[in-house]
């Protein structure tokens, strides 16, 4: 009796024991975990801070050497002279539209394209499908020689059709929303095939409601590709009414001086960083409402797309 009494203090010493080193493993942990996020965050905060604090900055004091992490005075008129420098006005109405006519193509195309290799039954479809998705593993700017080429001869440049025709197909949202049709039950499909409905119909009262929040995590990452794009553009638009937006930031705080030999305004190599700093916050703003309000939308069709295949 008094060996097993023994026995059982023991195994409630060493359990004891056990469960202290588990709570302390797991605080610790936590501790790590959030220190990890902690150090992440500030990371990624720091240079929107700093985007923000220069904006509002005199250039005196944005080259004072140590930097001020706070500005002595503010100068709000930062952001009026970018959009007067920048030529901003303009700029916003092209990215929107370019934005906006792209994003409609696109999302026709790519619920069609999706709706065909989703439902649709027709000779060489997995080939094809597969070859498009071979396309995604080609990085996308050795396309960039080949398109301008194609441009040049059809004499696109500085116009919209440049912008918004060689960006409207995306294999990616194809395969995002076609993994997400194939969720839905294909016995829906059969029955209404029965029915008589079309599978144009089919297509607009069944699969597009059901596939609605990844249609629109489409919508939104197609928009902001569009307001963030910059190397495409710069390449195939100098008129200066034709640039967008992320091309305009560039020109934001350079002073412009008059050459008497060709009597004309030229930019001059001083520039003001202050004023590309607003230029700069400007542009970011209407990317960082979209991400806060929409956010869910992106994260919920995103998970929604990758289960079945």
């Amino acid at each position: 009796m008094a060996n097993n009494l023994t026995t059982r203090t023991m195994q409630e010493k060493d359990f004891g024991k056990v469960t202290s080193t588990q709570k302390t493993m797991k605080v610790l942990g936590t501790v790590l975990n959030y220190g990890f996020l902690l150090v992440v965050a500030f990371s990624v905060l720091l240079p929107f801070y700093w985007m923000l604090i220069s904006s509002v900055k005199s250039m005196s004091e944005y080259m004072r050497n140590p930097p001020t992490l706070f500005p002595h005075d503010f100068h709000f008129e930062n952001y009026l002279y970018a959009f007067q420098t920048a030529n901003l006005k303009r700029l916003f109405l092209n990215t929107i539209f370019v934005g906006l006519v792209s994003t409609l193509l696109s999302l026709v195309i790519t619920i069609l394209s999706a709706f065909a290799f989703a439902r649709l039954e027709f000779k060489g479809k997995n080939v094809l499908f597969a070859a498009l998705l071979g396309t995604m593993m080609i990085p996308g700017e050795l396309f960039t020689i080949t398109n301008y080429q194609t441009i040049a001869m059809l004499e696109w440049e500085d116009t919209y059709k440049v912008l918004i025709i060689p960006f409207l197909v995306s294999v990616f949202y194809i395969y995002l929303l076609r993994q997400n049709f194939l969720q839905i039950p294909n016995e829906l499909y059969l029955a209404a095939k029965v029915d008589g409905t079309s599978d144009f119909k089919y297509l607009w009262k069944v699969m597009i409601p059901l596939a609605f929040p990844t249609i629109v995590s489409i919508t939104i990452l197609k928009m902001m590709g569009s307001w963030n794009t910059y190397v495409w553009p710069n390449l195939v638009i100098s008129d200066p009414n034709m640039k967008l937006i992320t091309q305009g930031i560039r020109d934001a705080g350079f002073k412009v001086d008059y050459d008497p030999i060709t009597n004309q305004l030229v930019q001059t190599m001083d520039v003001n960083i202050p004023i590309q700093m607003a230029a700069v916050s400007i542009v970011s703003l209407p990317l960082f409402l979209v991400f806060m309000f929409f956010r869910k939308y992106i994260m919920k069709g995103v998970s929604r797309s990758g289960i079945k295949g």
